[in-house]
Formats: C-alpha cells, sequence, structure tokens
C-alpha cells in the first residue's frame, strides 16, 4: 500500500486552497479530485462575489473566516495577478418597512468586523444608481467580483510549485481509521489504497457521503445533507448598474440580486429552491418569479429582457425552515480521529473565506500534531 502524507480530497476552490497551505507549509499534498477537471461543481456555479462579512451570526465561522478570509484574498489576487473588481454593493430598502431591517443589519456587520459600511438615504442612492428604486441602502465598498476560475489555477499552481500533485477521475470511497494511519480508498479505472497520516475531506457535495463511508467515525460527526439549488438569468444587453446590487435577505439566501461579471454583463440569482437530489438543469419558467422580485428594486427592468443562465446548487447541512448552519469543520478536537478534518456545509461565502478556512484547517493538523 503507498503512503502518503496528507491526502487533500476535493479540487475545488476550498480544497486548492487547503492543498497549498499544506503545501507551504512543507507537507507532501497529494489531490484526489472524482471529477475530470477541478473546480466543476459548486466553485463554478455561484456568484463569484467577494463578500464583506455583513450577514453572518457573530462570532461564527462564517463570520470570521469571511472578513479576515476577505483581506487576504484581494491580497492574493494582487500578488497572482487574479482578475477581480472591487465594485462595490448597494442593499436596498425598498419601502419604509425595511429601514429598521436595514439599520439592524448595520449594526450587526459592525458586530462582525465589518467598518466600512455607509447608510445611504434614498436620495443618496439614487445618485449612485438612478435606476433603483430604495428609500434607503447599505453601501459596502470592499465587496467586489473576482474571476473563480483564475483564482483556482493560481492556488493550483502556488500548491505544485510547493510539490502537491493533483490526481483527477480518483473518487475516494471510503477511509478507515487504523493504527498506522487512516487508509483511503480511491475509486475510478485504477482503483488503488493510500495510507495517509493527514487527510481533510473538502469533497463538497460528496462531503457528508464521505463522512458516512468513514470508519470509526461517530454517527454525530457524519451530518444531514440538504440540497438548496438557485437558478441564475442574465440580462439581454447592457446593465445600467455599476454596483452589485442586493434586497434584504431572505430565508435560505440573500435574495434575487444582481451581480455583474469582469465583463459588466449584469445576471439576476440565486433564488432558493429546496430539491432531493444534485440537478444543474436550469428550468427557464422560473424567470416569471425573477421579474418579480428585481422589479422590486429595478421597476424599468424590460419585459423579455432575462435568460437562462445557469444554476448552481449550495451544499447544505440545514434544511427548510431551520436556522441556517454555520460552516462545520471538524478536526481531532471533534469527533477524536488522529489527522483527519471534515469540512461541511461549505457554501457562501465559501469563496471569499478560502484562505482563512486553509489556515484554520492547517491549525487543526498542526494542534493534532503538537499534540501527538
Amino acid at each position: 500500500m503507498d503512503r502518503v502524507d496528507c491526502v487533500v480530497v476535493g479540487a475545488g476552490v476550498v480544497g486548492l486552497a487547503v492543498a497549498r497551505a499544506l503545501a507551504l507549509a512543507g507537507r507532501e499534498v497529494l489531490i484526489l479530485e472524482a471529477e475530470a477537471a477541478f473546480g466543476t461543481a459548486t466553485s463554478a456555479r455561484n456568484s463569484e462575489v467577494i463578500h464583506a462579512g455583513i450577514y453572518y451570526p457573530q462570532g461564527s465561522l462564517k463570520g470570521r473566516l469571511c472578513v479576515a478570509g476577505r483581506r487576504q484574498l484581494y491580497d492574493f489576487c494582487d500578488s497572482h495577478s487574479v482578475a477581480y473588481r472591487r465594485c462595490g454593493k448597494l442593499i436596498v430598502a425598498t419601502d419604509e418597512a425595511q429601514i429598521a431591517a436595514l439599520e439592524q443589519l448595520r449594526r450587526h456587520a459592525q458586530a462582525n468586523g465589518v467598518d466600512d459600511l455607509q447608510y445611504l438615504d434614498g436620495r443618496e442612492v439614487q445618485a449612485l444608481e438612478p435606476e433603483l428604486h430604495a428609500v434607503a441602502g447599505l453601501l459596502s465598498p470592499s465587496t467586489g467580483i473576482i474571476d473563480s476560475h483564475g483564482l483556482m489555477l493560481a492556488l493550483l499552481g502556488d500548491a505544485e510549485r510547493h510539490g502537491a500533485v493533483l490526481a483527477l477521475n480518483a473518487p475516494v470511497t471510503a477511509i478507515t481509521v487504523g493504527s498506522a494511519g487512516l487508509q483511503v480508498e480511491v475509486g475510478g479505472a485504477d482503483p488503488l489504497q493510500l495510507l495517509a497520516r493527514s487527510v481533510v475531506n473538502c469533497a463538497g457535495h460528496g462531503a457528508p457521503i464521505l463522512a458516512a463511508h468513514t470508519a470509526g467515525l461517530a454517527p454525530a460527526a457524519r451530518p444531514r445533507q440538504f440540497f438548496a439549488k438557485g437558478s441564475y438569468f442574465s440580462l439581454t444587453g447592457r446593465t445600467p448598474f455599476r454596483h452589485l446590487v442586493y434586497p434584504l435577505p431572505e430565508p435560505g439566501g440573500l435574495g434575487v440580486h444582481l451581480t455583474l461579471d469582469l465583463a459588466g454583463q449584469a445576471r439576476f440569482g440565486p433564488d432558493v429552491q429546496w430539491v432531493e437530489a444534485l440537478d444543474y438543469r436550469i428550468e427557464p419558467e422560473r424567470a416569471g418569479g425573477f421579474y418579480a422580485a428585481i422589479r422590486r428594486y429595478w421597476p424599468a427592468l424590460p419585459d423579455n429582457s432575462l435568460h437562462s443562465a445557469y444554476t448552481g446548487i449550495r451544499p447544505k447541512i440545514s434544511g427548510p425552515g431551520e436556522v441556517a448552519a454555520d460552516f462545520r469543520i471538524d478536526g481531532p478536537a471533534q469527533h477524536g480521529i488522529v489527522g483527519l478534518v471534515n469540512l461541511f456545509g461549505i457554501e457562501s461565502p465559501g469563496l471569499t473565506a478560502c484562505l482563512a478556512i486553509a489556515e484554520h484547517v492547517c491549525g487543526l493538523l498542526e494542534h493534532k500534531a503538537l499534540a501527538s
């Protein structure tokens, strides 16, 4: 049986960031990806927004890692020539009844360490974006957009320059805890077994499944899995907006918001549709609900101006009607297995927080190494 120091399962943006951090720390790293390319699931099907850290519960991993990760991510983009634009975001109240919620959101963001939010009255909002209907708004100058594929290329490049190896078409089917280490079963065309000192489960939608196939992991360390599908629709023609535009948050997500890509094309979404399984087909008829939601803040949205773009599915560990779960990053202190870290529910702001998540994971493994 081949031996390896560290196995990272999953080559999405978080898995690549973790592999890079481990490689930079001098660890031997093998990245195992089930698909034929890296970053094909959640990392490729999102809004590509660099979040400020506004919405998340105070003291949560989402809040702490987003604020820290956003700062690290901008620095990384500058040093690695990853394309991004700090375009800013407007969160808008569309009627007087929402102003109290907007104020509460501002106080919440400040408690999270987001110190640059600016409160705007309706006139100030319209001065920035004349087509918006809003009675008040919050301007987040540190929100931006990023080339997520370029980011993953840069993370992988750094990891490989420090000795990490990426293996594609290499699904991890099971892990067995033994006295000599963690036995990793790899499927695909050429199945094999590896004995690893450390395993980091960054498999996204597959992370709870792999946890269920980890012999020696207690049932309490195997969370339930839920799928929240979000559809995106693109705007035909040029957009009148220069900022990202968000309504106030809604259960399950942040509402149907307007984002921009680096070419200036506008897209709207995601909505929230709870589904039973991974299914990335887009349903054009959902556009009807988008028109109604968008026109609350952009009344002049032209008829027949939205066309189907793509869908994404959030890897949730809380279901409909439940309080949104925090990131769950379980190390030896949580489940008792030396060398194993499981990452569950790494949805938004996972892309923004990827470098801070990687630091956190390395800290859990370093703590294990010191303890042992």
